[in-house]
């Protein structure tokens, strides 16, 4: 070989050489892993970056076969790398790599097998771990927006930079009454009425100046319903496209409108209201005030605001600090303290506070209530006096409403009734009355309908059967809707007067009686001399002619004497002598004088004495003329016979009472009252001083006469004697 050939040799092996070293330096420096098989398909070369990619040392790598490497990818991996060895000579593989310290990378796997006098495979490996991470994360995060965009509770609109919209979410939709597609093919502007454009405006100027906007835009629906939309804009979401978001402010937008009335009402309502109401912080200061509390306070409003309110406290009572700890306690309470003002008065005022209602500030509500408390004391002490009155009074009084519902009663009213208050209020007073005053009460009723007071006179039966004359009063609305009812028993008082008016009638009958008595005796001495005179001045013969004459005018002058001697009983006292005398001999003699009369009209005596009664302190032949007196009468009303009940026996061992019982027709009551009046009768031929003596002679031993009747079952005469008259007995 020459020089110039050898030199050309050197200079090639040196080139070659160079290449070589340059084709190391970029081997090693490569950014993808490269791994150079030789024929068996194990590992010749490795570069820095399949280092790294493997997280291993270069020698591991040299020791690894082709399959090691495939079988750290998937198994889809392995079977299209053994039929590229048949089918062809590159071979490619996307996908993941399973180290085997536990670690997954991506990566890009590429093969290339050269044909030649070293057979070599030539493998690519490129991580692409990252990129397919960021292609996962933006796959996920328009997955999630994609959700946001549908799920959204606010609307979501995508528009361009003409405005064009370009999507809408479905709740937005919903809320306009659009649809998807119709709002696609409008724009912004068009949505929001003319008016309003001035908003579009500001939106776009606030997004070329900002890139994003917020503000509120009303937007008219399809409907033709104006909504209110709080909205916030984003520039350059994607590309030149913009997106707001936009919740519906239409009902909050009301409530606050409604809220400013509300509030404006209440200013109105706090600046015009008569009480006084004070807004006031945890430090006690009056934040605010109106116009009457400066009244209340006796301050000017605006030394009021500011001021303390424990200045007008006097925090050393108990009563305050049980009402401060409750106040705080629950949050809440009605009350009222005397409070203190700085010109020295004293008022007692009434309060409502409730704590943290205005901005966090307490608010009170104040009423001046010392006028009312005083009235409220005047109140108590007329109700001390009228109860003193109602309880004390010797009257009853009754209390009722416009119902007739009874509300209260006295303890004077209960006794009359015999009821217990609890019973008497548990009344009406329809009920209180007997049937046979239901009358009387309708016609005072309907009397108190016209005016505002009635008096009247009733007649009462107790429980015990006896009855009792009732002067009645009644006042109407002695407060509104309550009547009262003063009712007096003049029992007594119409006895007594009674009783007057007989003595006055007696009084004079008496003074008739002596001059009457005086008068016809004189001319009665004579007639009676004469006439004996006449019957012996007679023939024995003539006389029995004229006896029957003789008869009947000895028989009607000594019915003259007679009636003379009683009217001498009433004219003057009688000597009387009185003795201890057997009650039942006296009343059995007087029915043995009496037993043929009886007889005659068919009438029979039934007896009940008590053999056990004491002798009775009397004058017996006047009560022999007072039983007689009694029974003929008895024997009288009867003429077609019957029997004639006399019984005698105790009572309460006090009294002996003689009854006298008929089977007539009996007497209405105005009768029985009548009975013993002078000259009253009711036979033909009666004087009525019969019963008028038996009255008197019965009176003066201390007793009284009871007289009982009913219409068609006869009457009873109870003649009431105290065993020992000189004992005060009164009748029951």
């Amino acid at each position: 070989m020459s020089a110039e050939g050898s030199l050309q040799a050197t200079e090639k092996s040196r080139d070659e050489t160079a290449e070589l070293e340059q084709l190391r330096i970029v081997f090693d420096r490569a950014r993808d892993a490269m791994i150079v098989f030789n024929g068996d398909l194990r590992v010749t070369d490795v570069n820095q970056a399949a280092c790294r990619l493997f997280e291993c040392a270069k020698e591991e790598l040299l020791s690894l076969h082709v399959r090691d490497f495939l079988e750290m990818m998937s198994s889809e991996a392995l079977e299209r790398y053994d039929y590229s060895l048949t089918s062809g000579d590159h071979f490619y593989f996307e996908g993941p790599l399973y180290l085997p310290n536990g670690s997954i990378k991506y990566i890009e796997f590429q093969s290339e097998k050269h044909d030649g006098k070293n057979a070599i495979l030539m493998t690519t490996f490129r991580d692409i771990t990252k990129t397919k991470n960021l292609e996962n994360e933006r796959f996920i995060s328009q997955e999630m927006f994609q959700d946001i965009f549908n799920q959204a509770i606010d609307g979501i609109l995508i528009f361009d930079k003409k405005g064009r919209i370009i999507d809408a979410n479905p709740s937005l939709c919903r809320r306009i009454g659009y649809t998807k597609n119709e709002l696609l093919v409008q724009t912004l502007s068009e949505l929001v009425l003319p008016i309003y454009h001035y908003k579009i405006e500001r939106l776009w100027h606030a997004l070329k100046r900002n890139g994003k906007s917020q503000g509120e835009l009303p937007i008219q629906t399809r409907q033709g319903e104006e909504v209110y939309f709080d909205f916030t804009t984003t520039a350059h979401i994607n590309s030149d496209y913009y997106m707001s978001i936009m919740r519906d402010v239409t009902e909050k937008r009301d409530m606050e409108q409604e809220l400013a009335k509300s509030e404006k009402k209440f200013r109105e309502i706090f600046e015009s209201a008569v009480d006084a109401i004070i807004i006031w912080n945890e430090d006690w200061t009056v934040v605010d005030a109106n116009p009457s509390s400066s009244r209340t306070f006796e301050l000017p409003l605006h030394q009021l605001i500011g001021s303390n309110l424990e200045e007008f406290l006097d925090l050393s009572q108990p009563k305050t600090k049980e009402i401060t700890n409750r106040f705080y306690d629950f949050n809440a309470i009605r009350e009222e303290l005397p409070f203190y003002m700085p010109n020295g008065e004293k008022k007692d005022l009434e309060f409502t506070a409730k704590q943290g209602i205005i901005k966090g500030h307490n608010l009170t509500i104040f009423r001046n209530i010392s006028e009312r408390k005083k009235m409220e004391q005047e109140l108590r002490e007329s109700e001390q006096k009228f109860r003193t009155i109602f309880n004390g009074s010797v009257d009853g009084v009754l209390l009722w409403n416009e119902n007739l519902k009874i509300i209260d009663a006295n303890s004077v009213l209960c006794d009359f009734v015999e009821l217990t208050k609890e019973e008497v209020c548990s009344l009406n007073v329809r009920n209180l009355l007997d049937e046979g005053n239901k009358k009387i009460l309708d016609a005072h009723l309907s009397f108190l309908k016209e005016y505002r007071e009635h008096e009247g006179e009733l007649t009462y039966t107790m429980k015990s059967g006896r009855k009792r004359t009732i002067e009645y009063s009644t006042k109407k609305d002695i407060i509104p809707g309550v009547y009262m009812t003063m009712l007096r028993d003049v029992t007594e008082k119409k006895e007594m007067e009674e009783q007057i008016r007989k003595s006055d009638t007696l009084q004079v009958v008496g003074q008739l009686a002596a001059g009457i008595a005086h008068e016809i005796r004189n001319p009665m001495t004579a007639l009676k001399g004469f006439i004996q005179l006449l019957q012996n001045s007679i023939d024995h013969e003539e006389k029995d002619d004229f006896s029957l004459y003789f008869d009947v005018i000895t028989s009607e002058l000594q019915r003259i004497e007679n009636i003379i001697t009683d009217f001498l009983v009433l004219a003057k006292p009688q000597a009387i002598k009185h003795e201890q005398k057997d009650i039942i001999q006296i009343v059995q003699e007087t029915m043995d004088l009496l037993t043929a009369q009886a007889t005659l009209v068919n009438v029979q005596f039934h007896t009940e004495f008590d053999p056990s009664l004491p002798l009775l302190y009397c004058e017996p032949n006047q009560l022999k003329q007072v039983f007689i007196n009694i029974m003929k009468n008895a024997l009288e009303v009867m003429p077609i016979g019957g029997t004639l009940t006399v019984s005698v026996h105790a009572k309460d061992e006090k009294f002996i009472v003689v009854s006298i019982k008929d089977e007539g027709e009996g007497m209405p009551e105005e009768r029985i009252k009548r009975l013993g009046e002078p000259f009253y009768t009711t036979k033909e031929k009666g004087t009525g001083l019969g019963l008028m003596v038996s009255y008197k002679i019965i009176e003066e031993h201390g007793g009284y006469i009871d007289v009982h009747s009913e219409i068609g079952r006869g009457t009873t005469f109870s003649i009431i004697l105290p065993i020992n008259p000189n004992e005060e007995n009164k009748k029951e």
